[in-house]
């Protein structure tokens, strides 16, 4: 088992994820069970799955949550150029979307470590 508080991953997803909700607050009602709700389970999805992988008892495991909250990553990446694109966001979205691709990497890399290891 890992440290979830420990995890630097886990705190980003976690923010990424706070950002979400607060930008989807915005949005149409009409997207409220649409867009909006497939937008926040992606973001949720991402410190839940690494938070479960770490919480296992081999780094195999690890890898295999890590590797589903890697694609929760990109759906929620395409979902949020989806709302760029549909103009229901703002150019603050690229600082989310920066923020997505660093959780991307870290993801990458640290399924790297651990099946090192």
């Amino acid at each position: 088992m890992h440290n979830l508080i420990e995890l630097k991953i886990w705190h980003k997803a976690m923010e990424v994820a706070t950002q979400v909700y607060r930008l989807t607050t915005d949005f149409p009602k009409e997207e409220k069970y649409g867009l909006t709700s497939q937008i926040r389970r992606s973001a949720v999805s991402i410190p839940s799955n690494i938070a479960e992988g770490a919480g296992r008892n081999s780094n195999k495991e690890f890898v295999h949550f890590l590797g589903i909250s890697n694609g929760s990553s990109y759906e929620l990446q395409t979902q949020l150029l989806l709302c760029k694109n549909l103009n229901l966001v703002d150019s603050q979205i690229d600082l989310l979307l920066d923020q997505i691709d660093q959780i991307q990497k870290m993801n990458y890399s640290l399924q790297l470590k651990l099946s090192q290891d």
